[in-house]
C-alpha cells in the first residue's frame, strides 16, 4: 500500500526586499531548498523578490499594501489552496479597522478553511480561533519590534502540522 506523500510548505510574508534585506536569509533559504510549495503573505516589495522564491519551489502568494503595482498586477488579495484535506486561505490582512487577525478572519468569512496564514503585523501568531488555525509566520527580514526574526513551516503527510521557525540573524 502507497502511503500518502509528505508535503512541506515554507510560509513566509513581510519580506520587505530589498528595502530590508538584499537577499534571502541563509537559514530560510536552506529551507527553501527542500520546499514542495512557498506561501508567501504580501508585503513583497516589488516583483523581482516573487522571481527570486519561484527559483526554489511553486509559489502561492497575495500583494500586501506595501507591494508595488507590477506585484498587484501579478497577485490577488484573496487565495485558498488546498493539499490533500487542508484548506490553506491566505490574505495579507491590511485594512482599516479592526485588528489584523479580524480582518483575515473576516476575508474567509464565507470560505471553509482550516487555517488562514496572514501578515502585516510582523507579529508570529499561531492560535485557533472558531476551529480556524490563525498563523502569521512573523516577518524573516524585518522583525521590528520582535526578538527574533522568523517564518513558518508546515507538514503534511498523514495528519498536517505547522510551526515557525526563529533565527537571530538575517544574514
Amino acid at each position: 500500500m502507497m502511503g500518502v506523500r509528505f508535503l512541506k510548505i515554507v510560509v513566509v510574508s513581510d519580506t520587505h526586499m530589498p528595502r530590508m534585506a538584499k537577499k534571502i536569509p541563509s537559514i530560510l533559504e536552506d529551507d527553501l531548498r527542500t520546499a514542495d510549495m512557498i506561501i508567501h503573505a504580501g508585503d513583497w516589495q516589488t516583483i523581482d523578490v516573487y522571481d527570486m522564491f519561484s527559483q526554489y519551489a511553486p509559489v502561492v502568494g497575495v500583494y500586501g499594501n506595501v507591494d508595488q503595482e507590477e506585484v498587484r498586477h501579478k497577485l490577488r488579495e484573496k487565495e485558498i489552496v488546498r493539499f490533500q484535506d487542508v484548506a490553506i486561505g491566505i490574505t495579507h490582512g491590511h485594512g482599516r479597522g479592526k485588528s489584523t487577525e479580524e480582518r483575515a478572519l473576516q476575508m474567509f468569512a464565507d470560505d471553509q478553511v482550516d487555517c488562514i496564514v496572514f501578515g502585516h503585523s510582523h507579529i508570529p501568531v499561531m492560535k485557533t480561533v472558531n476551529g480556524i488555525l490563525l498563523f502569521n509566520p512573523g516577518s524573516p527580514t524585518d522583525k521590528r519590534r520582535q526578538k527574533r526574526y522568523s517564518y513558518g513551516v508546515i507538514t503534511i503527510e498523514h495528519e498536517w502540522s505547522i510551526k515557525h521557525v526563529y533565527f537571530d540573524s538575517k544574514e
